[in-house]
């Protein structure tokens, strides 16, 4: 049997690596899920605390703005401890906070309860993204990304639904207690089945945790990339907190008709997830980011103008604008663990992960403040903001070209452990 035939018997991941894409899926999910559910909340949210649509975006804004900075504060400290370590630690403080929110009894109760949620959640992609750099080869990352960014669709499919027909029946409390009972369990799986991830303390690095930081944050191919993640971020932050709302008072859908327009949108994305993951590793992960920012510029311009729309249009229009969206996010993830050296892994995707955070945040409020509620709940200037969310896709589309040239000439990605 020739080595090529030999190749194309073997698996292409092993047993324990299809258990790792499967937790770091589940534990991106209930963090996805975590944020995600403000938004179909929101409606509900402003009504019954009787907070307006600024208020509101500080709620979102606040979890965005001090996840990123508990990233950039523990960048440096990132590559230095055991990987597995340090995803419990931040997920268990992740479940206290969202405890928080569970018991929250007004609105600057939840939001310092956000605030708590977002110091620790907003760590615990990065501390995922590294986890699959150690793990997998670049040339299968972006399936890897695909399998993993089901979390956001299941999200929608099982977490937004229910969340949403708990929030119906028994309070907008009732989502995050269920998210704080699912996550208890999927941190009791991580203690028992997961291997320490400590490889990377083997290789040479005597930098003090701020050297480390700084040497990340101003090596010059990093701040390229953490500068487009920036940009990347900037559209999903902007809409999608007045999603619920503008489809409610805009569109003229029914409350009690969301959970079935998150649903089918949430469907069809985790079945589009890991074909996107796998055509973005056939055609290159650049080519993939391109065709997902040219559908998605497409779909928000549609979207952002639509007054009164039937349910059937509205879930196709979000089918489509999803779409264009998982490809961007997917592609983009997978090239991002191209640029940084393995002795840098966990401190770049701190930084990265930090960047997108506080871009969001600071997106979502000024986005509160370009968005107006008028007397008759009708959401004002939302076209508006779908301006500024397509001028940041072009702009993110010229920088992920620059990171991905480097990508190709420069990529220091290795596996350093099973």
């Amino acid at each position: 049997m020739t080595k090529k035939s030999q190749a194309e018997t073997l698996p292409l991941f092993t047993r324990y690596q299809k258990f790792m894409i499967a937790i770091i899926a589940i534990i991106q999910f209930t963090i996805i899920l975590d944020f995600m559910v403000l938004s179909p909340l929101g409606e509900q949210l402003m009504d019954e605390l009787k907070i307006a649509p600024a208020q509101f975006s500080r709620v979102v804004s606040a979890y965005a703005i001090f996840a990123g900075l508990s990233g950039l504060l523990t960048a440096g400290f990132a590559d230095k401890f055991d990987r597995k370590k340090l995803l419990l630690f931040f997920y268990t403080g992740f479940v206290g906070g969202t405890f928080l929110c569970a018991i929250a009894p007004d609105y600057n109760f939840l939001l310092l309860a956000r605030i708590v949620t977002g110091i620790f959640g907003g760590v615990i992609g990065s501390i995922s993204f590294a986890i699959i750099t150690d793990i997998f080869k670049m040339e299968t990352r972006g399936r890897v990304m695909g399998f993993v960014q089901m979390a956001f669709a299941a999200s929608q499919i099982l977490g937004l639904p229910i969340g949403l027909l708990l929030a119906t029946h028994f309070g907008w409390h009732a989502p995050f207690t269920m998210i704080v009972g699912f996550s208890l369990l999927v941190g009791l799986a991580i203690v028992i089945y997961m291997k320490p991830i400590n490889e990377h303390l083997k290789l040479k690095n005597e930098r003090s945790a701020l050297v480390h930081l700084a040497k990340t944050i101003t090596n010059t191919p990093y701040l390229r990339a953490f500068l487009a993640t920036t940009l990347l971020a900037t559209g999903g932050y902007m809409l999608m907190p007045f999603g619920s709302d503008f489809s409610v008072h805009n569109l003229g859908l029914r409350r009690e008709d969301l959970w079935k327009l998150y649903g089918v949108t949430g469907i069809s994305s985790i079945i589009l997830g890991p074909l996107i993951g796998k055509f973005s590793d056939r055609i290159g992960k650049f080519n993939m980011f391109f065709i997902g920012t040219i559908i998605s510029g497409v779909m928000v311009a549609i979207y952002t103008p639509l007054g009164i729309t039937p349910l059937w249009l509205v879930m196709v229009i979000n089918i489509i604008l999803f779409a264009g969206i998982t490809s961007r996010m997917i592609s983009a993830s997978a090239l991002m663990t191209s640029i940084p050296e393995p002795k840098d892994r966990g401190a770049f995707m701190s930084i990265n992960s930090s960047m997108q955070q506080i871009s969001g945040g600071i997106a979502a409020y000024f986005a509160g403040l370009i968005v107006v509620k008028s007397k008759s709940g009708v959401l004002q200037h939302y076209e508006q903001l779908g301006y500024v969310v397509i001028i940041a896709m072009i702009v993110a589309l010229i920088m992920m070209y620059i990171v991905n040239k480097y990508a190709q000439k420069h990529d220091k990605a290795s596996i350093i452990t099973d």
